[in-house]
């Protein structure tokens, strides 16, 4: 049966939004994806995660390729264009299948006159791929990164900037988390193995298991039940360093969409959870979480420099806070990020966390455990961050501190500081 829509068109709706509306993509295909089929679904996330990945490159590709860029109401077409390059160089789809869905995609978005020039532009591509590749991989946009980014990482880690810019290029691996009140990793292996979904154990990280291939999550054995859920390898590590303990006060601030409320229930089902964040309507997946994994937590809307709104005088054992931040360790996930930040948005970000880490710290008890942590791999969200509050907080002792780098077969970039109060 022939489709009614272009999936074309709709991806370079997509990559509008966020490129000229600045929203983010986990945002804006969730509402596209709501009239197409699952096979599109999958192709559709694949294409524009793919061209937000690649941009600079498809821009300079299109820099070489026409004299003038399409602007106003035209530059829709910018977009397709876009979305044609990328499907000729990075997807196997056979090439006049690609062009002619590509150029069909104007008619979809009402402009049936300019099919020429989207048709004229790809096919001059073709004839020219290989000069033009060469090219493009002695320019200065072949690190696929905005100029402030590489500056920020290649002064954070001048030894290392090369591998995280490769790293954050590549497609990220899919890490399941083992819900050992089901079964053990090694079970839950043998279970992927009977369903013929190829896995590896990471020994580093106890619940963790890669996927070879990343599949959807309905193919799963017991994803209904909760017996396995979807984390990075990175991520895990947070509710392991925090330790939580049966009966214990906890809370997990800036909580959403819950990866972590579930995981420190899994290991201490009988402590008592507070999830808070200042998003109500990411809250909703916190709320979903909990319910798929039979596991039950109090969960609050609220802002994390004002504890004293949402927390009413309550002492924690443990505090979570998976603070606020750039997210530059999850590029490779969230490849919109790259063009969402800006530069000033560090220095704004740090700020937020330096608040919340010294709102909250009055509420966790003596002798208590906090773990900061975050998805930057920023030395300013970090290390320089927990430096500061260090020397500014005269009960807070750090006992460990690690960033972990973005690697193509590893975990995300992640930062963690287990601080205790002395």
């Amino acid at each position: 049966m022939k489709t009614s829509y272009n999936l074309r068109s709709i991806a370079a709706k997509a990559i509008n939004q966020v490129l000229d509306q600045g929203l983010s993509l986990s945002t804006v295909i969730p509402e596209l994806q709501k009239n197409i089929s699952d096979k599109d679904k999958a192709l559709l996330q694949e294409i524009c995660f793919g061209v937000l990945r690649t941009l600079p490159q498809l821009e300079w590709i299109i820099q070489q390729l026409m004299d003038k860029p399409l602007k106003g109401k035209q530059r829709i077409l910018h977009y397709l264009i876009m979305v044609g390059l990328y499907q000729l160089l990075y997807t196997r789809i056979p090439a006049h299948a690609a062009l002619a869905e590509t150029v069909n995609g104007a008619v979809a978005l009402k402009k049936p006159q300019l099919k020429g020039l989207i048709n004229g532009v790809l096919r001059q591509f073709q004839r020219q791929q290989d000069i033009l590749n060469e090219r493009f991989q002695n320019s200065e946009n072949r690190f696929l990164h905005p100029s402030w980014l590489l500056t920020r990482i290649k002064q954070a880690y001048p030894e290392q900037w090369m591998s995280i810019v490769e790293g954050n290029n590549q497609k990220p691996p899919m890490w399941l988390r083992v819900n050992q009140r089901h079964h053990s990793r090694e079970e839950y292996l043998t279970l992927l193995g009977n369903e013929e979904i190829p896995a590896i154990a990471d020994d580093s990280h106890p619940f963790a298991i890669r996927l070879e291939n990343p599949c959807n999550v309905n193919l799963l054995p017991g994803f209904a039940d909760g017996w396995v859920t979807v984390q990075d390898r990175s991520a895990q590590r947070c509710a392991e360093l925090l330790a939580p303990e049966n009966k214990e006060q906890i809370l997990d601030l800036c909580a959403a969409p819950g990866g972590k409320t579930t995981h420190i229930l899994e290991i201490a089902p009988q402590a008592h959870v507070l999830a808070i964040d200042i998003d109500e309507q990411r809250l909703k997946r916190v709320q979903e979480n909990l319910t798929r994994l039979k596991l039950n937590a109090v969960v609050k809307s609220g802002d994390g420099r004002y504890p004293e709104q949402w927390c009413s005088g309550m002492q924690f054992d443990r505090v979570l806070l998976d603070a606020p931040c750039s997210a530059t360790g999850v590029i490779r996930r969230h490849p919109d990020i790259k063009w969402l930040r800006r530069n000033d948005d560090i220095e704004q970000l740090a700020q937020i966390q330096k608040e919340i880490l010294h709102a909250i710290w009055p509420y966790l008890k003596s002798g208590g455990t906090l773990v900061y942590a975050t998805c930057s791999i920023l030395p300013e969200e970090n290390k320089q961050q927990v430096e500061a509050f260090l020397a500014s907080t005269k009960d807070a002792q750090c006992d460990y501190q690690h960033q972990c780098l973005p690697e193509a077969e590893g975990g995300d970039g992640f930062f963690y500081a287990l601080i205790k109060k002395i």
